[in-house]
């Protein structure tokens, strides 16, 4: 059966995110490197190399949301393989997780539920996650997450399609305390979760799914209004290593700020993707 990644990117910086990212998984990676981009967008001819496959986003019409929301439930409707992680684009893959796959292939649906920050602490976010603990809420993250091409696994992401265009009805029935007034992937999968009874069957707290989220109110800084990049020191090594505040960062790294991404980390995760360093 077949398995890779999927990563969904509309707008020029995120797929220049998506081709940092796949880069990352082809040096990263022992086993699955196959990566699959989800766009609407021109991707450069430089860039195209290192994807598998580059899909058309499906039934698409012009995003109206933030960060596109609207088009992320069909992912499950794009992705070529049998067996998904989809990915947001603003990741890296620093480590193997091979692991990973051997324990998902047990599961049709998996979502992130745990983050840490960068010294590689746990943390639960109530600070961008207001709804959530105000209306009892479980806390996945659509930015990682695993399917199966299975009936269950349709049916869980025909759910996520009716949060995602009812969202605002949604939102007073599941998540009127501390409302949002936008339409975010991860509120949407908690009310999907809610709207299907599958509490159980896609959420795990021993799942090895987890990643180190730069968000900065997460990093225990008394300053929460700044670029993480200000605050400490980071380097990509040419070994691989990223390290951030001298500490080695781990498994799948959520940078979050845009110009992370810069000329000399491109050119150093291609050099690594091509065993140049």
């Amino acid at each position: 059966m077949s398995k890779g990644f999927l990563i969904y990117a509309e707008g020029a910086s995120y797929i220049e995110q998506a081709y940092a990212l796949a880069l990352s998984i082809q040096y990263s990676q022992m086993g699955i490197k196959s990566v699959s981009l989800m766009t609407q967008d021109t991707v450069p001819e430089e860039y195209q190399s290192v994807f598998h496959n580059i899909v058309p986003i499906p039934w698409y019409d012009a995003p109206g949301t933030d960060f596109s929301a609207e088009h992320r439930w069909k992912v499950y409707h794009a992705t070529p393989y049998h067996e998904t992680i989809v990915l947001d684009a603003d990741m890296l893959l620093l480590e193997d997780i091979s692991k990973w796959w051997e324990y998902l292939g047990n599961h049709e649906v998996r979502f992130c539920n745990r983050i840490t920050n960068y010294k590689l602490e746990s943390v639960v976010d109530t600070y961008h996650r207001k709804a959530f603990v105000a209306n009892g809420l479980t806390s996945p993250y659509y930015a990682l997450h695993y399917f199966k091409k299975t009936d269950f696994a349709l049916e869980f992401y025909k759910s996520l399609e009716f949060v995602c265009k009812n969202w605002e009805w949604c939102w007073t029935k599941f998540a009127p305390e501390e409302y949002q007034n936008w339409l975010s992937m991860d509120l949407a999968v908690a009310v999907a979760i809610e709207l299907s009874y599958t509490h159980d069957q896609v959420l795990d707290n021993t799942s090895p799914l987890e990643f180190i989220h730069m968000k900065t109110p997460l990093q225990g800084w008394e300053r929460i209004d700044t670029r993480w990049q200000d605050s400490v020191l980071h380097v990509l090594n040419t070994n691989g290593d990223l390290v951030v505040g001298n500490i080695k960062q781990s498994k799948v790294f959520h940078y979050v700020e845009k110009d992370f991404i810069t000329p000399k980390i491109i050119d150093r995760l291609t050099e690594l993707a091509h065993g140049k360093s």
